[in-house]
């Protein structure tokens, strides 16, 4: 299976779709701006989508500073967040019947099951890794008889998790190639609602995509991991597969992972020291598009974004950037 590429007589639809539990880093800045030039560059329409499904970690206040400071950076959505627009909400704390219903669609189309396990029983029990460090699940909660079902939910209320099947899903990624994964063993059953009730994201990300019509997802090469379920679950729900461009992950420059813990690259530090300019202008740079750094704006990338400039590695940033 290839994801398809959108084709001229399909206008492109993209997406940004940040979870705000804090202030947008360089890194989150860099996936908005290539998500943004790409659909652009194509003549497309881009959306913002704000996945708060998690609202202790991800007030409002966080997503409207959000807003705000994307509108800063000169980027502006055609849809989405406080704006609205034809497929509204588009804050997934407010999508939760949409996930509903979904869900029990593929109670009927899929096994999907009670779930008792924790993390940490899952970590006792050495169940397996994948490379991106997330636990494979061995399958413990599969085939419980309904008594043993009834007796531990006395104790938890469980997750619900759906089977995979014994399949091989490949794709062709606009910026990592070629990517194959067999799903019992590359992906494994995965958690469809929490066991607090809340819709987990594998569900709610491919729900959102296939409802707004998303065609083109642009996001962090750290997701790719993902993708293979994901796209099962596009066709299993009927939805049609997008084309991922999964982009290589900003690294400070000792070759760490940035993060909303470190402060120094965050918009409060970044809107002290650069213009917004400055900082399209370094994005664009490492992006492969322009050959050295200088003030650029969002619709001057537009102009000349081709992903075949995007390099498929991490990049490290420079010092100079740190002030």
């Amino acid at each position: 299976m290839i994801s398809p590429a959108a084709t001229p007589m399909e206008p492109v639809i993209g997406r940004f779709a940040p979870t705000p539990s804090g202030r947008l880093h360089l890194g989150n800045i860099f996936c908005a701006l290539l998500a943004w030039a790409s659909a652009k560059s194509m003549g497309g329409k881009i959306i913002l989508r704000i996945e708060d499904l998690d609202l202790e970690r991800s007030p409002r206040a966080y997503a409207d500073q959000l807003e705000a400071d994307l509108q800063w950076l000169g980027l502006s959505f055609d849809e989405g967040g406080s704006a609205g627009g034809p497929c509204q909400p588009y804050y997934q704390s407010e999508r939760f019947s949409i996930y509903r219903s979904l869900f029990h669609q593929l109670e009927e189309t899929a096994e999907v099951y009670p779930c008792f396990c924790s993390r940490a029983s899952l970590h006792a029990a050495s169940a397996p890794h994948l490379s991106d460090g997330r636990i494979l699940y061995p399958g413990t909660c599969r085939g419980l008889s309904p008594e043993t079902i009834q007796e531990k939910r006395r104790v938890r209320p469980p997750a619900d998790r759906i089977r995979v099947p014994d399949e091989t899903i490949s794709f062709t990624d606009g910026v990592q190639g070629r990517t194959s994964a067999r799903l019992p063993l590359d992906c494994g059953d995965f958690v469809l609602r929490r066991a607090d009730g809340v819709y987990a994201y594998q569900l709610a990300v491919v729900a959102d995509d296939g409802l707004m019509g998303v065609n083109q997802v642009v996001r962090g090469r750290d997701l790719l991991e993902s993708t293979p379920v994901q796209i099962w679950l596009f066709q299993k729900l009927g939805f049609s597969v997008p084309q991922f461009f999964h982009i290589p992950l900003l690294l400070d420059p000792e070759g760490n992972r940035l993060s909303k813990r470190d402060k120094s690259l965050d918009l409060t530090a970044l809107k002290q020291n650069f213009l917004p300019e400055e900082i399209i202008g370094l994005l664009a740079f490492l992006a492969g598009q322009i050959p050295k750094w200088e003030g650029m704006t969002p619709g001057e990338l537009m102009g000349i974004f081709q992903w075949d400039r995007v390099p498929m590695k991490d990049i490290r940033l420079p010092k100079k950037i740190y002030g």
